[in-house]
């Protein structure tokens, strides 16, 4: 049987649809970015069915309009009953107003969608989003780090070295080692040498330089450049002259013992950085290895987190099972028992550190006894219970210059931010919200922060 001329051309059509034309972004959650792509592949409702029904609901809102004019056209052959001619009447009226209706609707929905657009609104699918799917979901907040970073070659950073020389070692780790290097324009920073001899090394330099090209934050070392012969991979960053934390509070050889009021502007800017990368990057960025040696400070003893070795972005927590060969993350006194316990990582572990950092600030003592190995944690326990007690440990450093309703308030944060539930953690903005609320030292940084 022959097809109808309008049902070719509807065929036609259809078969003309494509939803690669209307959908760029097919690994994109469901957003509203354009007109073109208003709906992505990933939703149920996609452009094939939308434009279907439109298709249809036209079609047959004037096809039911042809049939009222040619059967008010045409003469009845016979009278047709009364009750016969009303039931049709009203099917048809009750087909057309629906299908109008609906056409209506779909309407309203775009005009929606093109508000939600000029008003520069996105709908972002929610939940733990895996790394991988996140990175191809994530377009629409892509930034271009290239600007502000430099790719050099190794016999750059060799000069700049002076060929590696011992006489510019700085640290030196497990799998990596630290030189300090001079630009031609005088400028010092450090380079980060990472042994690419094994298949675990060369992921972990990968995982952290993905990593470093996509933060920036004043209390976070600046990531400078980076180069990659194959054999070592290399991260240059600035260079930090005043050394870190743990030197300051631990070493013996300290020159200058660190005032209550600059402890409580650490703990305020590393509360800071954590919660730039738990809630303000574009992926959630879980550090994995927070302690006072990775925590640099500037002259003017300014806090910056450096080592991002360990750290996680955007990723889905997954326990392991007790068979699998894991490595968990961390430093022996700073890793959360959670995490030692079930494999999972996740945000509270960084609050967990931040908490321990927050005793050794408080109290001067190592979060690892180098001398009998005692978990400072368990030090603490009696001012963590009562918080009343914390004039017990303070550090006697600081000759009774501090101010005791503070050192009860950080206690007491240190003590949630410990807790055996990481559900219960503080996340890093209420730690924030309590220090900026209950430390009256640290309202001249954040003055500074306000109006910055």
């Amino acid at each position: 049987m022959e097809a109808s001329p309008s049902s070719t051309s509807k065929s036609k059509i259809l078969s003309s649809f494509s939803i690669s034309n209307y959908c760029p972004h097919r690994n994109g959650p469901f957003v509203c970015r354009w007109w073109g792509s208003l709906l992505s592949c990933w939703c149920s409702f996609p452009w094939y069915f939308l434009s279907t029904f439109l298709f249809w609901s036209i079609s047959s809102s004037s096809s039911y309009f042809s049939l009222l004019l040619v059967a008010s056209s045409q003469p009845l052959t016979s009278p047709p009953t009364k009750t016969l001619y009303n039931s049709n009447h009203k099917y048809k009226v009750v087909v057309i107003s629906a299908s109008v209706a609906l056409s209506i609707l779909v309407f309203v929905f775009f005009v929606l969608m093109a508000l939600f657009k000029c008003f520069g609104l996105k709908l972002r699918r929610r939940g733990v989003v895996g790394l991988r799917d996140a990175r191809a979901t994530a377009d629409i907040e892509e930034v271009d780090y290239s600007k502000r970073t430099v790719v050099y070659t190794c016999d750059e950073v060799e000069k700049f070295t002076m060929n590696l020389s011992r006489s510019r070692l700085i640290a030196y780790g497990g799998f990596s080692t630290v030189y300090l290097a001079q630009f031609p324009d005088s400028m010092l920073c450090a380079v980060k040498i990472i042994d690419l001899s094994s298949e675990r090394f060369e992921k972990v330099y990968k995982q952290e330089l993905d990593i470093l090209l996509q933060i920036e934050h004043e209390n976070i070392v600046k990531f400078l450049g980076n180069c990659d012969n194959g054999d070592a991979g290399m991260l240059l960053f600035e260079y930090i002259p005043n050394g870190t934390l743990q030197e300051k509070l631990h070493c013996v050889e300290a020159k200058k013992v660190l005032s209550w009021r600059n402890r409580m502007a650490i703990a305020y800017q590393l509360a800071k950085a954590i919660e730039y990368l738990h809630e303000k990057c574009t992926l959630p960025i879980v550090h994995g290895d927070i302690k006072s040696s990775n925590v640099l400070l500037d002259k003017k003893f300014n806090c910056k987190l450096c080592d991002f070795g360990s750290a996680k972005m955007g990723f889905s927590s997954t326990i392991l099972p007790p068979s699998a060969n894991r490595v968990l993350l961390g430093s022996p006194g700073y890793t959360d028992p959670h995490y030692l316990r079930t494999g999972i990582a996740s945000k509270k572990n960084d609050i967990y550190s931040y908490g321990i950092i927050i005793l050794e600030l408080i109290s001067g003592f190592e979060a690892l006894s180098s001398d009998n190995g005692e978990r400072l944690i368990s030090k603490a326990s009696v001012i963590l219970r009562d918080s009343s007690k914390v004039a017990e440990m303070i550090d006697s450093r600081l000759n009774g210059v501090y101010d005791l309703e503070e050192a009860k308030v950080m206690v007491s944060l240190a003590g949630f931010c410990l807790g055996d539930s990481p559900s219960l953690r503080p996340s890093a903005s209420q730690i924030l919200s309590t220090i900026t609320s209950k430390i009256s030292s640290m309202s001249f940084l954040v003055s500074h922060d306000q109006k910055v």
